[in-house]
């Protein structure tokens, strides 16, 4: 039983508004890639590491540094679960009972004891699973014109993050509905398929970056992590 750990990395980040994917930003003088993968290498037992690019990427090469344990695959396609579809394709010597690890390449501050945490809880649950928060916030539903329709509960609502971690024969099942763009994340896949993937407890520190000020704060939460030695 091997780890194959998956970054999707194709994203053009045009909503971001930088010249170039948020991906390779800079974020305490290294690339928000570059950190994402420093991190699973080290949380994670010998893993492989799929990094998946556009096949026009021309950043890669210049910023990120290489490593014995990656490899890079140019099948990004055009949604975040078509990449994520064609990288499974695209895997060679997996088995069936192998643990896929599929990671955001922009979520840079995912901690070791979080990655521990999710291979503890789901070592031996047959389905697999994902890292997730509870919901704190009161939801509105709201209109076009911006006007509450709705307060949504907020009991048992979670807010999903990454690493999701499902068995490759599983996985590779599941995405292998052609129909696969009503899907938001991998576990979306395996609900798709009458399974109910285990939740696992993330953290608040496990930052997507989406926004040009979520820079600024993932810089904050890696310099409290690397003062106290997470």
């Amino acid at each position: 039983m091997r780890y194959h750990v998956v970054i999707p990395a194709a994203g053009n980040s045009f909503r971001f508004g930088a010249s170039i994917p948020k991906q390779y930003l800079p974020l305490l003088n290294k690339p928000v890639l570059q950190h994402a993968i420093d991190r699973l290498a080290a949380s994670f037992p010998q893993p492989t590491i799929y990094v998946v690019l556009a096949r026009e990427d021309r950043w890669f090469e210049d910023c990120i540094e290489t490593r014995a344990d990656m490899r890079i695959l140019r099948c990004g396609g055009e949604s975040r679960e078509k990449t994520v579809r064609n990288a499974i394709d695209a895997l060679t010597g997996a088995d069936d009972d192998d643990w896929i690890v599929v990671h955001d390449a922009v979520r840079p501050c995912i901690d070791r004891a979080t990655s521990l945490r999710l291979q503890s809880e789901l070592a031996d649950d047959n389905v697999g699973g994902l890292l997730a928060i509870p919901v704190s916030d009161t939801l509105k539903v709201v209109t076009d014109e911006r006007r509450v329709s709705t307060s949504q509960p907020r009991d048992r609502i979670w807010r999903a993050q990454t690493p999701q971690m499902f068995r490759y024969g599983l996985l590779r099942k599941a995405f292998s509905d052609p129909d696969i763009e009503r899907w938001t994340d991998e576990a979306h896949a395996i609900e798709a398929m009458g399974l109910q993937p285990r939740v696992v407890l993330g953290s608040g520190f496990n930052l997507k970056i989406t926004f040009p000020e979520d820079l600024e704060l993932a810089a904050a939460i890696m310099s409290v992590q690397n003062a106290s030695g997470c």
